[in-house]
């Protein structure tokens, strides 16, 4: 069997893995191959049925997924791979279109599981924060049609003197206001309708571009291109497992 995740990678989630109670981490050579198959399904997007026999039985594959799912292992492994610069912060949202499989729920229960209708058609929205490097922090999913100022609080709460920049989306008074008094300093472009325009740097906003280079590595895994599952917790346990790769990269 080909191993996609190299060897540096899995020793780093071996030991994150070995921390964590309540799992099975005693085999490596499953617990590799059960982590490959995570790392299939989400690079291919294919069904979990369509799972190569190499990795194993999918609806044991998918059941474990769930299973560590539920117990927020997933979150857990993200959180644990994390080693940030906070010198800088960059926080913005991108839209996902979601696959005609993941709605099917009654028709009010949409927004409890970041489903709803924007110009994209039926779609799902990723607010993320990253740091100076471009390494995921944090994320919140909403509905598409959701404005990424309405997350914008919840993204940021706790960051403590740190440069953050975003895009005009995020220009609101209040929210610049508890960011600076937090010892932050805003780097955000003010909008066109301001009756004072307020002052940002324009060279220190050029490092935005990291954000928009971290949803291209995001979106490298096709799960998450386009949104195929139901439940919103088992989107974002991908989102966090391709996020974990990246900063073992």
């Amino acid at each position: 069997m080909d191993y996609h995740i190299k060897k540096h990678e899995w020793e780093r989630i071996v030991r994150i893995l070995s921390a964590i109670q309540g799992i099975r981490t005693k085999n490596e050579l499953k617990l590799r191959r059960f982590i490959e198959a995570i790392w299939f399904i989400a690079r291919t997007c294919c069904q979990w049925r369509l799972l190569p026999l190499t990795y194993g039985a999918w609806r044991s594959v998918h059941q474990r997924f769930m299973r560590w799912n539920r117990k927020n292992i997933w979150t857990i492994l993200f959180e644990e791979s994390r080693d940030p610069d906070l010198q800088e912060i960059m926080i913005d949202g991108t839209s996902i279109r979601a696959h005609a499989c993941a709605g099917g729920y009654e028709k009010n229960t949409h927004e409890i599981h970041a489903l709803g209708r924007s110009k994209g058609g039926f779609t799902t929205k990723i607010h993320a924060a990253v740091d100076a490097l471009g390494n995921p922090l944090r994320f919140i999913i909403t509905a598409g049609q959701r404005n990424e100022i309405t997350q914008a609080d919840d993204l940021t709460q706790g960051f403590q003197h740190s440069c953050l920049i975003a895009d005009k989306a995020y220009d609101k008074e209040a929210f610049i206001k508890d960011l600076e008094s937090h010892g932050n300093t805003v780097v955000i472009p003010p909008r066109k309708n301001r009756k004072i325009q307020r002052y940002y740097d324009p060279y220190v906003y050029k490092e935005r571009h990291l954000i928009e280079c971290f949803f291209g590595k995001l979106k490298q895994f096709r799960r998450i291109f386009s949104r195929f599952d139901k439940c919103a917790d088992t989107f974002l346990s991908f989102i966090h497992f391709v996020s974990t790769l990246i900063w073992l990269r």
